[in-house]
């Protein structure tokens, strides 16, 4: 009895390992990756006076993420390490360390695309910069706001009022523009291209050096290798 007992599970840890084999390789927690210690040793470096110091937490970086499962979760460990690493540095820089939650000067920019007929610009609302990665443009707002649940529209100030709704649009944006191109092995340098391609190609060096600082240095603090292509 005891012999069959113990080869039953022999043959089910043999099955087990088996199937592990073929199983995809999963990536880190992105709770385990992002700390406390991590996410406040970025927003840490923002003044007392800032808007976004009281706005961002790692709460709600959690509790948005919960929406997007596959976000710094595919390959390995190192990979999805990487992945955080690029979107925090891109977000550090949108944000100055999460100091602002809407762009300097934004309510004075026009961000309608009156060709875009699919997402009409409202007259009376602005599409400028709001949140981690500074979401603008009707053409963004409408969409992210169908995906995420509010008008994105007809009440794009939500994305400056509601901090999950605000890591929310960083999270849309990521997945639908540069998600692919961190996993794919493209390296940092194409990340760039797909938030602000025209930093790229001598548009903005300063601008191109300083996301890339951010990101050797998230990447150092979490053990991985930066990889190839950093600069556009």
């Amino acid at each position: 009895m005891a012999k069959s007992i113990a080869r039953a599970l022999l043959n089910v840890l043999i099955v087990s390992g088996l199937i592990a084999g073929f199983l995809p390789s999963s990536g880190a927690s992105v709770a385990d990756v992002v700390t406390d210690s991590f996410f406040n040793s970025i927003i840490g470096q923002a003044a007392a006076s800032c808007a976004g110091k009281s706005f961002y937490t790692r709460q709600a970086f959690l509790d948005a993420d919960g929406g997007y499962p596959e976000f710094g979760t595919v390959g390995s460990a190192d990979d999805s390490k990487r992945e955080i690493a690029a979107f925090f540095a891109h977000v550090t820089h949108e944000t100055g360390h999460f100091c602002y939650i809407e762009e300097i000067d934004g309510a004075s920019k026009d961000y309608c695309d009156e060709t875009n007929t699919q997402y009409p610009c409202n007259p009376n609302k602005k599409y400028y910069g709001r949140g981690p990665l500074q979401i603008s443009w009707n053409y963004n707002y409408g969409p992210a706001g169908q995906s995420i649940g509010f008008d994105g529209l007809g009440s794009p100030e939500t994305v400056a009022n509601d901090v999950v709704v605000s890591f929310k649009t960083a999270f849309w944006f990521w997945m639908n523009n540069v998600h692919s191109i961190i996993t794919s092995g493209q390296g940092f340098g194409a990340t760039i291209r797909a938030i602000n391609g025209g930093e790229c190609g001598g548009g903005n060096t300063g601008a191109v050096q300083a996301r890339v600082q951010y990101y050797t240095d998230y990447c150092k603090q979490l053990g991985v290798s930066p990889g190839d292509n950093l600069t556009c």
